[in-house]
Parts: C-alpha cells; structure tokens; sequence
C-alpha cells in the first residue's frame, strides 16, 4: 500500500482561538470529499462520551461544502464503536491543514442507528457569546436536519456494511 499524506486538522471556536487539533492521513479524496484516518495521540477525557483511550482510531469525513464532519469511531477490531457527527462550518484545506469553525452541535449515532442530539445549549450560549449570525444559525439547523436525514436513510457514511476496517494509520 503507498504510504498516505499526513496532515493537521484544526479545529478553531468562533472567535479564532484553537479549540483541537490534530495529525490525519489522507486514505481519499474526491468530489469534494476528503476521507481522514487518524489515531488519539493522547488519552481524552470527554465530557459526554467518557473516556477515550490513547490509540484509538477514527474515520473522519470531511465535506468542503457541507456544515459538518462525521467520525466514525473504530473498536480494536475494525468494528465501528460509534459515529460522532460534529456541526461545523465547511472546512478549508490548503493541502496541509483542514480548518474548520465548531458550531457546537454534536450527533452522537450508535452501530444500530439509534442517536442523540447534544450540545443545543452549549450552542445557544455560544450564539450569544459569539454573535453568531441568523444566517450561520440557519445553516446549523440544515446540517443537523441534513444529518438526521442521513442516518435515518442509512446514507453514507451511515451504512452497515462498513461494519469493520482495516488498520491504515501506520501504512
């Protein structure tokens, strides 16, 4: 297998300052689409999910033209653990570094399709705090219709076919 583009993936909050960032590989990308494979350097402890162990590796979906990204969470075995679905603005990619807005809104989707919605109040505190504009608003509550449309129509990357994957991260 030829060896993937590493990248860094930034992740800013509404006023500019850094809120993530991290290294990816670049397994596709096409139409617009950009197909990451990525690995936690460090243990996270997040606030709703738990724990997420150092190692653990992702699939991560980014759209240039849509207002979010999808991270397929990855079990040890290739098995998909979750999908986590951020709102975000649609990134920038200069060939070296995917930058993107958080907009808060987060989508958590279990293997069997069932899923939450999380993080409205933390967005309805953001708006306020950042002054987020009606149109940025509208285009949030698109993306979170557009999602929930998706994982109910089982539309990709919702599929369960994808029911594991092999590792890529090291290639």
């Amino acid at each position: 297998m030829s060896r993937m583009r590493k990248i860094l993936v930034r992740v800013l909050k509404h006023d500019g300052s850094e809120y993530r960032c991290w290294s990816a590989n670049i397994s596709r990308q096409e139409n617009g689409l950009l197909v990451l494979d990525a690995e936690f350097d460090t243990d996270i402890s997040h606030n709703l999910m738990g724990e997420i162990r150092r190692g653990t590796r992702t699939i991560e979906y980014y759209w240039l033209d849509r207002w979010y990204s999808i991270f397929r969470f990855l079990k040890d075995d290739g098995a998909t653990r979750l999908w986590y679905c951020n709102i975000n603005t649609p990134p920038t990619f200069d060939g070296t570094t995917l930058t993107s807005i958080d907009m808060d809104i987060d989508v958590v989707v279990q293997p069997d399709f069932s899923y939450e919605v999380w993080d409205e109040d933390e967005f309805a505190v953001n708006a306020e705090r950042y002054g987020y504009s009606g149109w940025e608003m509208e285009k949030v509550r698109a993306a979170l219709h557009e999602l929930k449309s998706m994982i109910e129509a089982r539309q990709f990357p919702f599929l369960s076919e994808l029911s594991s994957v092999p590792s890529v991260v090291n290639s």
